[in-house]
């Protein structure tokens, strides 16, 4: 019996009594036990009707209904058969039908009662894909409201399945079966540089560590038996590794690559291969021969900025589990050995696993597909996981702007017609609005470029990726991108016909129509208006006459390489850009020619004039500005602003640059200090005058002050002191002048300055020979503060500072006198400062 070794053959009887009397199941099995292969014969087998078997990739899709069609014997398509966007193997006979994901959630919203299907069987769910998530939750709610019949066994290599037990429970969590580990040990071989290798700025891969990985490959040749599998981050990173084994029998094995391509890197061969790949690698994916897998230890996942609507393939650290899963695969087949290219110190700080997608990625489409099934938000779903606030709000916001979905997010008659184009609502949009500007043929042939990002290798010249293709320069680009071309026009087709109901909660929807005229225009200037209407927030200009950077209408600045040929375009639709962590300028990936009439045409909604009447650097800038979001397009001086807009912007400006840009005169500063003295020493209802207090009530004090500004020079003519008595307390205010005195009398009769500071006691500056006879301290606050009296020399110099007069007459004065006196004779220096007669004159001269 085909598989008869395999671990998961041991445990099939109890996976298919769990499907059949409690509709759901979870099989746990670890990599290479079979799960992929004999759990859909054997569910075929048992079950009246057909077992789809949804895969997370399409490499996993076409290799595992391969592996199933040779099991049973038959050439692949006649029982067993395969489905994925652009590619199918099959009929209406199939027994069982391997399916990407995202491919079967489009066929649920089509028709979500899935006749002549037995059973769903999603597999790799620990990977946590978004697709999958979204899958699983719409199979339960068909078996809930639709077809409680139908079968849904979740597949996953790790026992953390707790969660997915209970959003698949049907009355009771679902049954959980786990097979056991894998056939063959896998020895592990610290194998780190010699010395660290970070990763670069921007979170690119050291070349070190890509000579480190050569190098640990060819140890592994000579110490050990069979192919071996060697995984690194992404593409770059192959071609990298590949180079530096030049002369081995190498084959690269990513998912851009042709079918021929991959099926030759995915079939035994007679000499010895070392197979360079990617995550891809990971699970649902046998690669016959490997006894040995070296490890690189990084992987590349999507990230998504969601306040700048950029995404961006972040390289970063392997989790855990997903070292596991790739040294599983070299022991598949027998005793392997796996070299992680890290220390056993450093898996110790590895995730235990990778983030879930729905935790980073751009939530547009899956926020369009839960309104399509009548479930906005999610709502009333058994989701794995709520989708993080940040993210579906920036989703929603999109889907309302493109009006793909109501007020209340419930999808409209157009979302329905972007829901079936079955790309990101950006891109649907960008077919659907784009065929009027630059006819259909075309506009689905740049979407279909944008979506598979095919013939990427001639660099950020978007229209010039597109005359490639139509050439055939690279002819397995082009053979994906010309079937993702046909396959938007049965998407873009289908969404002008009838919709069936997107789900057992959904209304079923109209379809609507653009009524632009189309018109010609050159093919760089139409790819430009398809990525316009696709990224309105990445159309940009230049930043300057030579500049390679540019301004996005998002409001980020974005950067092109300073040897492309965009280089002199003053104005650019970017289609792919991304920012590294730290960087300012997002870097642009591939962008396309417009031209400003153009960009206000397509980002018309981007485009607004307003008066900004504003407080800049201590003064009012008045002006008209248009902008194509954050692109100022003009910008003029407006000659009659609105006084009311101009007062605000001076309450603004004066509670960000504070109260010193005012003219404060020696009045004011005066005010204002008696009065936080008084506030200080008397409390309420004195009030305070720090500026937080002032700038807390500006509109109390300074407001009528402020309907005379129309201009920043009327800000230097307002009369603050006046503004502040406005503060005064009544009727406390009649005393003020007793309580805070600005002047006091002295003995000599002279009324002098009092100075005050805050909360501090006041001070009184006067000559000594004016305060002879003086030996009462004065007070204020209604004699709870004593003045403290600088008595001055009569160069006006501190000779004593007290708050004692009668013990300074004693215990100061004869010191002093002593001092100066023979310094100052023309002025008087009694013996007896009491009997002294106060002057402030000097004695005549003899």
């Amino acid at each position: 019996m085909p598989g008869a070794d395999l671990p998961v053959r041991a445990v099939l009887p109890a996976t298919v009594e769990a499907a059949r009397s409690h509709g759901t199941a979870v099989l746990v099995a670890p990599p290479g036990s079979g799960k992929t292969s004999l759990l859909p014969l054997a569910l075929a087998d048992a079950l009246d009707g057909t077992v789809i078997v949804a895969e997370p990739r399409r490499m996993a899709t076409r290799a595992a209904a391969t592996r199933l069609a040779a099991l049973v014997g038959e050439p692949l398509g006649q029982r067993i058969g395969y489905a994925m966007r652009g590619e199918r193997s099959g009929g209406k006979d199939l027994r069982v039908e391997v399916v990407t994901t995202g491919l079967l959630v489009r066929r649920l919203q089509q028709n979500p009662e899935l006749p002549g299907v037995a059973a769903v069987v999603i597999d790799e769910c620990h990977e946590r894909h978004l697709d999958a998530d979204l899958l699983l939750a719409f199979c339960v709610d068909i078996r809930a409201n639709l077809r409680e019949d139908l079968a849904v066994v979740a597949t996953s290599a790790t026992a953390d399945t707790v969660t997915l037990s209970r959003a698949l429970a049907s009355g009771s969590p679902a049954p959980v079966i786990t097979a056991s580990a894998a056939l063959f040990d896998v020895a592990i071989e610290w194998a780190p540089p010699p010395v660290p290798v970070p990763l670069l700025p921007g979170g690119r891969v050291d070349p070190r560590l890509l000579d480190h990985v050569a190098a640990v490959v060819r140890r592994a040749l000579t110490e050990n038996e069979g192919d071996v599998l060697v995984f690194v981050p992404g593409e770059a990173e192959i071609t990298g590794v590949t180079r530096r084994l030049a002369g081995e029998n190498v084959l690269p094995l990513f998912g851009r690559q042709s079918r021929a391509e991959q099926e030759r890197a995915l079939a035994p061969g007679a000499t010895r291969r070392i197979v360079v790949t990617t995550s891809v690698a990971e699970s649902s994916l046998t690669v016959p021969g490997v006894r040995v897998v070296v490890d690189s230890g990084l992987a590349r996942e999507p990230r998504t900025d969601q306040s700048r609507g950029l995404g961006a393939l972040v390289t970063c650290r392997v989790s855990k589990s997903s070292a596991d899963q790739r040294a599983g695969r070299a022991g598949r087949e027998a005793p392997g050995r796996v070299y992680r290219c890290w220390s056993a110190t450093d898996h110790a700080h590895l995730d235990d696993h990778a983030a879930p997608e729905i935790a980073t990625a751009d939530l547009a489409a899956f926020a369009l597909d839960l309104a399509a099934w009548g479930a906005p938000g999610g709502e009333g779903l058994a989701l794995l996981e709520a989708p993080p606030v940040v993210a579906m709000t920036a989703a929603t916001e999109l889907l309302r702007r493109l009006d793909a979905i109501d007020d209340g997010g419930r999808i409209t008659a157009r979302g329905r017609r972007m829901a079936a184009v079955g790309a990101h609502p950006r891109l649907a949009r960008a077919l659907l609005d784009g065929t009027p500007w630059v006819g259909a043929e075309r506009a689905r042939e740049i979407v279909a470029l944008l979506s598979d990002d095919a013939g990427r290798d001639f660099g950020d010249d978007l229209p010039a990726r597109w005359r490639a293709l139509r050439r055939g320069q690279d002819r397995a680009a082009t053979a994906r991108w010309r079937e993702e071309t046909k396959r938007l026009a049965r998407g873009a087709d289908s969404g002008n016909e009838p919709q069936v109901a997107g789900g057992p909660r959904s209304p079923g929807g109209a379809a609507g129509g653009g009524s632009r005229p189309a018109g010609g225009v050159p093919d760089d200037l139409a790819a430009g208006i398809v990525v316009g209407l696709a990224y309105p927030d990445r159309i940009a200009r230049s930043r300057g006459v030579d500049s390679t950077t540019y301004q996005m209408s998002g409001g980020t600045g974005a950067a092109l390489d300073p040897q492309s040929p965009l280089r002199t375009t003053p104005w650019l639709a970017i289609a792919v850009a991304d920012r590294a962590p730290g960087r300012a300028d997002a870097r642009i990936r591939s962008a396309a020619p417009i031209d400003e009439a153009t960009a206000r045409e397509v980002a018309g909604e981007l485009v607004s004039v307003t008066d900004q009447i504003r407080w800049d650097d201590g003064r009012v800038v008045t002006r008209r500005v248009e902008s194509l979001g954050a692109i100022v397009l003009n910008d003029v001086p407006l000659s009659k602003p609105d006084p009311v807009l101009v007062q605000a912007a001076v309450r603004d400006g004066l509670r960000r640059s504070g109260l010193a840009v005012l003219r404060w005169s020696d009045a004011a500063v005066s005010l204002r200090e008696r009065l936080a003295f008084c506030h200080a020493h008397l409390g309420a209802p004195w009030p305070a005058v720090d500026d937080a207090a002032l700038l807390a009530t500006l509109d109390d004090w300074l407001g009528p002050e402020l309907a005379s500004v129309r201009r920043s020079r009327d800000l230097t003519n307002l009369d603050v002191a006046s503004a502040l008595r406005r503060l005064l307390p009544w009727p406390a205010a009649t005393r003020f002048g007793e309580l805070a005195p600005e002047r006091l009398a002295v003995p000599s009769g002279s009324q002098v300055r009092l100075v005050y500071d805050g909360a501090e006691p006041p001070v009184l500056a006067v000559k000594l020979q004016e305060v002879f006879g003086w030996t009462k301290t004065p007070v204020v606050a209604d004699g709870r503060v004593p003045v403290v009296l600088h008595l001055l020399s009569p160069a006006r110099r501190p000779v004593a500072i007290t708050s004692d007069l009668a013990s300074f007459w004693v215990q100061g004065y004869p010191q002093v006198r002593a001092d100066l006196r023979a310094r100052y004779p023309r002025h008087p220096w009694p013996e007896d400062p009491l009997s002294a007669v106060p002057t402030k004159r000097v004695k005549p001269r003899q």
